[in-house]
């Protein structure tokens, strides 16, 4: 279930982020390209910031199931 939850919480954050460059680029076209570009960078960035909370929450889960303590 914690799985879950950190899954939908990066997916999240990457439509909040197409979002937000959905709206900046259609408010100001003269910098589309660069918009998307840093909003790329800013979904490589969600993404990885999410990889150690998934992680863990993968840890715990299987620890459950398993019924072994988790590490941390």
């Amino acid at each position: 279930m914690r799985v879950l939850i950190e899954v939908l919480h990066i997916l999240v954050g990457l439509l909040v982020a197409v979002l937000i460059a959905a709206l900046c680029a259609w408010s100001y076209p003269l910098a589309k390209h660069d918009i998307w570009l840093v909003t790329y960078v800013a979904m490589v960035a969600i993404v990885a910031m999410g990889v150690g909370p998934l992680r863990r929450a993968y840890a715990l889960d299987k620890a459950k199931l398993g019924g072994t303590p988790a590490d941390g």
